[in-house]
């Protein structure tokens, strides 16, 4: 017998779990006298080793502890597999401990330094074949650990059967499990400096299970991403072109009479066409990555990379944004990179350390939503959130990020009172860190897909969030104008009679309108938590809450900033958006709902078919008050300018339950005009007052200018009037 033994040591340590350095035991090993091959198998009745090639039996493995440790010794190091009998089930495959090291060392360089920015297709579960076997890469950050291990179905979920290899610089453990497959549950088994952890998800698994079920599922190969192409064909994110997003939670836009969410194809069947039909340009998804709790709306994910599993698997997602694009309709995701939450199955100390996230509660908590603060200073984690929005970019092909919470990130001190939060190293409240991250990833969404949006919901007046990271900026496309939408909210659930004391709320916003290249955002978060539906803040009577709706949206729609309006606001649902039930949609069998709906669809045709209404956005040229102080009648009016040659459009607004006749506003010039959209047309179920035909001015001076019109201002109103050629 060859003197080569393991000593009881490692032997103990092997079979406890507890060796973390498995490939210097099991598989191949020359010795003075051949070659010993090891395997740990817990729970095999006898082991066989077979010839690579040919059924040959080459040689009977011994145990060596129990039926855990087996082993055997060959004359040569010859390609081989193994022949386990488990208590009857035979299985034949390859040695996982006989294949060499896996990832590249310039895997593991960029890996190391924190610039790795295709994570999906190097970590994680991945499908590959390795000296002609088939099989499965799994690949794990966990620097900290003193042993991961494989486990899923395919191993009893047992730790000891598939110890991985650690490559120590990037603190990466790699394993290749020949002959599995598609669709099979799996999870890390990690060793932490201080004990065993619960099973772990991958994190940058690609496929999970439908909560509450939290293991990973190894998913089929990435598709091209050439198969779904995304609308953004330029190198500009359509700054001057219409942009008019319907945002959309997925699980809860219809549903089937028995409670269950519609599945990706058969949204791609109801909720496309619909948006196309009401003529937004965009669809919004509230956050679509896998997370445990559907109470958080998405907004507290655990899988950075792969879809929710209950509307179906990442190729039906993938198939549903390229029907979005048949369609004409691009997709926008929401997408969470400033919080996680602490699942034990997640990223919570993987690996026994605060890795994901802060060590320090002042720095690692966000005590408002109880969940972990990504430590953006670590560059391994900006490399898993960066690699991750291009992943959605550019695998999925969808044509824009918006970014939740900016706020949260860029302040230090965001929801902490004095003495609960740590200064920057210059003594400020600034999270530099986080800006650091937000330019790196503008930079590199700006360079590897150009013309996509990155949109920033960021509430605060943080200077330049949409200026370039190159000129200092954040470098976002847009921003929410949540100043806009407060203001305005505000304005329009008074009742009329006590607007006149309220009418700066709807001018403020103008001061500050062009800081930023603005989205106007009506969203999910207006229509919850006792905030009342669109619809029921509106004041009155049923009649004058739809004028109310219908003239606050065409005000909305022709003020400056593009476009956002949350799902069932489009039709006027009453009732708050409730996560766990469809929209209303019998409400759609009566007038007045179909008629905001019809508002709606008008609107966004009269917006694409008129460029002064979006050409120039975030030009103060594109913009100039006719009426702005009228505050006794509740009136306002304006011109919207596109570029040279496009004719000005005319808005005026009524904010009062009483028409107003021959009401002279002044024009540029003599040049005819006439009215395109009234908010109060009989086919809304207005009242039908407004104005018909061409509208000539006269040479009387009015509002600063020496042409004027008189109009007639239906009630609770607002009109739109194009300059005739």
């Amino acid at each position: 017998m060859p003197d080569d033994h393991l000593d009881n040591a490692t032997i103990s340590a092997l079979v406890d779990g507890r060796h973390g350095d498995p490939f210097a035991v099991l598989g191949p090993h020359a010795a003075p006298t051949g070659v010993v091959v090891r395997a740990l198998l817990p729970g095999a009745r006898k082991v066989e080793i077979m010839a690579r090639h040919s059924d040959a039996v080459v040689a009977t493995m011994t145990p060596v502890y129990q039926d855990i440790l087996f082993e055997a010794w060959l004359n040569n190091q010859e390609p081989y597999r193994l022949k386990i009998d488990w208590n009857g089930a035979e299985q034949i495959t390859e040695d996982p401990y006989s294949f060499p090291p896996l990832l590249s060392d310039f895997d593991l360089h960029l890996l190391e330094e924190g610039t790795h920015h295709d994570l999906a297709r190097c970590m994680g579960a991945q499908l590959v074949t390795i000296n002609e076997t088939p099989g499965v890469r799994f690949a794990v950050w966990a620097p900290n650990a003193r042993r991961v291990s494989v486990v899923g179905d395919f191993n009893s979920w047992d730790g000891r059967r598939h110890p991985m290899r650690l490559r120590h610089n990037a603190g990466v453990w790699e394993l290749f499990i020949p002959r599995l497959g598609s669709g099979l549950a799996y999870k890390y088994e990690i060793l932490g400096p201080h004990g065993l952890l619960p099973l772990k998800a991958d994190p940058i698994a690609r496929q999970t299970e439908i909560p509450p079920a939290t293991a990973s599922i190894i998913s089929d190969p990435l598709m091209p991403a050439q198969h779904a192409a995304p609308l953004r064909q330029t190198e500009t994110p359509g700054l001057d072109k219409p942009l008019s997003i319907y945002e959309v939670h997925a699980p809860s836009w219809m549903r089937h009479f028995n409670g269950k969410s519609y599945n990706w194809d058969e949204l791609a069947q109801r909720l496309i066409p619909y948006a196309s039909d009401l003529g937004f340009t965009h669809i919004e998804l509230m956050p679509i990555m896998g997370h445990p709790f559907g109470g958080s709306w998405g907004y507290q994910p655990l899988s950075q990379f792969a879809p929710m599993p209950a509307l179906g698997t990442p190729q039906d997602f993938f198939r549903f944004v390229d029907r979005c694009h048949e369609a004409g309709l691009g997709v926008i995701l929401d997408w969470v990179p400033a919080h996680f939450p602490n699942d034990t199955h997640g990223l919570a100390q993987f690996d026994g350390t605060p890795l994901y996230e802060h060590a320090d509660l002042r720095e690692g908590f966000h005590q408002d939503w109880n969940t972990l603060i990504f430590n953006l200073g670590r560059n391994e984690v900006r490399e898993f959130l960066i690699a991750s929005a291009l992943f959605w970019l550019e695998h999925f092909g969808v044509d824009g990020i918006r970014v939740d919470a900016v706020a949260s990130m860029l302040y230090r001190d965001y929801s902490r009172k004095a003495d609960e939060w740590i200064p920057n190293i210059y003594g400020g409240r600034e999270n530099l860190e986080a800006v650091s991250f937000l330019r790196d990833l503008s930079k590199l969404i700006e360079y590897r897909c150009p013309g996509a949006l990155l949109i920033a919901e960021e509430s605060t007046a943080w200077p330049g969030v949409t200026r370039s990271a190159a000129d200092g900026g954040l470098g976002f496309t847009h921003k929410w104008n949540m100043g806009w939408m407060h203001d305005t909210l505000q304005y329009i659930q008074e009742d009329p009679i006590n607007r006149r004391y309220h009418h700066d709320e709807m001018t403020f916003g103008l001061l500050y309108a062009f800081s930023e290249r603005f989205i106007l955002p009506i969203s999910h978060d207006e229509v919850v938590n006792g905030k009342r539906s669109l619809l029921g803040r509106m004041p009155g009577d049923d009649w004058q809450r739809f004028a109310n709706l219908r003239a606050y949206l065409a005000f909305m729609w022709t003020h400056p900033g593009k476009k956002l309006l949350f799902m069932g606001c489009e039709f006027g649902q009453p009732s708050e958006w409730n996560h766990d039930a469809q929209l209303s949609w019998h409400l759609l069998q009566y007038d007045a709902h179909r008629g905001i709906q019809g508002t709606v669809r008008t609107l966004n045709q009269v917006y694409r078919n008129e460029p002064a209404l979006y050409e120039r956005d975030f030009d103060t040229g594109g913009f100039r008050w006719v009426i702005g102080d009228d505050r006794d009648q509740s009136i306002f009016a304006y011109l919207r300018f596109g570029h040279e040659g496009t004719p000005p459009v005319l808005v005026v607004c009524n904010f009062t339950p009483v028409p107003r006749y021959n009401y002279r506003i002044g024009v540029p010039d003599t040049r005819q005009w006439r009215e395109i959209f009234n908010s109060d047309a009989k086919g809304f179920g207005g009242s039908d007052v407004g104005n018909a035909g061409p509208l000539t001015p006269e040479e009387i001076y009015s509002h600063g200018m020496t042409a004027s019109i008189e109009l007639t201002l239906p009630p609770l109103a607002t009109i739109i009037l194009r300059q005739e050629s």
